[in-house]
């Protein structure tokens, strides 16, 4: 069985990584080729990742995240590339690679002689939400454009779309109508825990080189630094603990841990609300193996998500986590526990959430983390019984076997 699997970059994130390990599916079964576009500057490259796993992937250098006239350029390759390889699966991630490969992909079914015989060629498509750019991204009319575009494609050329959540499902096919029921798979993220399996006994270098003492908390947060990852959120949720709610009974630090365009606008805020000393810029750290264990609380304060991969891997960490309720993210940290009434934070089953963009509730909910030690050891042991039970790399690679073959018999 041929695959040829289209994203539109390999930036840092869980995606670039996700497609990498499903490009190592079993070669006595699959033959798979990675398509993959420019990573734009401003954002960090993980072509190295697919390096160290012994997976080349063919580069298209049209294909970027912007929208740019270069677009119709890569569908014409993309539709060249089908010609010459006769996949039985295209497999497109993320949001510009899901359009222009599958464009390319009705080009490809139907420009054929056979198609005068009701037999177009016998390629099925399948696409990958990881996120969904339907809010946050982009402005109201941009955004009703896309969703026209992705309503369309869903109908025209997909034949299965695989979402990594019930939330995310629930979110494309019921709130933004895209797609049928039908069409559906919930395919969760997979991660090797392998890479983390010695935590325990990881992240004194980093608190280290940070110059932390054992007795101290450290608070991060790891992600591109991006407008939809909302940082700011970060540094102001900080400035508010320090200022109003903390008489906390150690010293509490934050670090950010990622780079992006963003970086010399948020070291800029981080200094004008008076964090100088209490927040670090790291930049993008390949040794998360030891950046995580560190950590006391990881954060997230995105505005959409997918399910992100840093609460799965910070998890994987035993960490407890604070993240904002978007996307996937109440999958990941299940049902709420009772608490007192009038909190600005829901405390969950493994973590804490609170609403979009509310510095009150994440200072507060930081300040519950920070009074209970032993809130914060349950919690990050149950997350990491979760996710070595949901989330394994195993489990994923066996789950998109399975969705091929279905589609072929089909």
């Amino acid at each position: 069985m041929k695959i040829v699997r289209v994203i539109a970059r390999l930036n840092v994130g869980g995606p670039a990584k996700h497609v990498v390990w499903l490009s190592k599916l079993p070669t006595a079964e699959f033959e798979s080729l990675l398509v993959a576009g420019t990573v734009p500057s401003g954002e960090d490259d993980m072509g190295y990742f697919a390096t160290e796993m012994g997976v080349t992937p063919l580069f298209v250098p049209e294909m970027s995240r912007e929208i740019s006239l270069k677009d119709a350029l890569t569908v014409w390759k993309l539709y060249k590339l089908f010609l010459r390889e006769r996949p039985d699966i295209v497999h497109t991630h993320t949001a510009k690679a899901g359009t222009v490969g599958r464009v390319a992909g009705i080009f490809y079914r139907w420009l054929t002689p056979n198609v005068l015989r009701g037999r177009p060629r016998p390629c099925r498509f399948v696409h990958t939400y990881h996120g969904h750019i339907f809010h946050s991204y982009y402005g109201p009319w941009k955004t009703r454009v896309f969703l026209l575009v992705e309503r369309a494609l869903a109908k025209l050329i997909t034949d299965r779309i695989v979402v990594l959540s019930q939330q995310q499902r629930r979110d494309i096919n019921e709130n933004f109508r895209v797609g049928q029921a039908g069409q559906f798979s919930i395919v969760p993220l997979g991660l090797d825990f392998n890479v983390f399996s010695n935590w325990s006994e990881r992240g004194q270098a980093f608190r280290a080189e940070l110059g932390l003492t054992p007795d101290d908390i450290l608070v991060g947060i790891v992600g591109r630094l991006t407008d939809i990852k909302n940082h700011d959120l970060f540094l102001r949720a900080a400035a508010l603990f320090k200022s109003e709610f903390s008489n906390p009974p150690v010293r509490v630090r934050f670090v950010v841990v990622g780079d992006g365009s963003l970086r010399a606008s948020l070291e800029r805020q981080a200094a004008l609300i008076g964090l100088e000393d209490d927040v670090v810029f790291t930049g993008s750290r390949r040794d998360l193996e030891d950046v995580y264990p560190a950590m006391d609380i990881v954060a997230l304060t995105s505005r959409n998500e997918g399910t992100p991969l840093t609460l799965i891997e910070a998890m994987a960490n035993a960490r407890p986590v604070i993240a904002t309720a978007v996307g996937g993210v109440i999958d990941l940290l299940g049902e709420p526990i009772a608490t007192a009434a009038n909190r600005p934070f829901q405390l969950r089953e493994r973590g804490i959430s609170i609403s979009s963009d509310d510095a009150v509730g994440f200072a507060s909910g930081l300040q519950r983390f920070i009074e209970d030690p032993a809130l914060r050891r349950e919690t990050g042991a149950r997350g990491l019984q979760f996710v070595t039970a949901h989330y394994s790399k195993e489990r994923l690679l066996k789950d998109i076997e399975d969705l091929y073959a279905d589609l072929v018999k089909e």
